[in-house]
């Protein structure tokens, strides 16, 4: 929904976007550590991302949300 609403092409993979997504999500509430239940590699094995793109993604949905 978020990158549908968002009203224009994002750029990077959908992928990373759901990493992103899910990270926020996990750590909206606290001092971000990571997805609890699943290390930070397995979770960049699963969506074929970067950390570093996930912390990205995640920080890019917390600004798109706080406006």
């Amino acid at each position: 929904m978020f990158l549908a609403a968002f009203g224009e092409p994002l750029p990077g993979k959908p992928e990373g976007w759901a990493a992103g997504i899910l990270y926020y999500l996990a750590n909206r509430h606290k001092r971000p550590c990571g997805v609890a239940g699943i290390l930070n590699a397995e979770f960049e094995r699963f969506f074929s991302v970067s950390m570093d793109t996930v912390r990205k993604r995640a920080a890019h949905v917390l600004r798109a949300i706080t406006i």
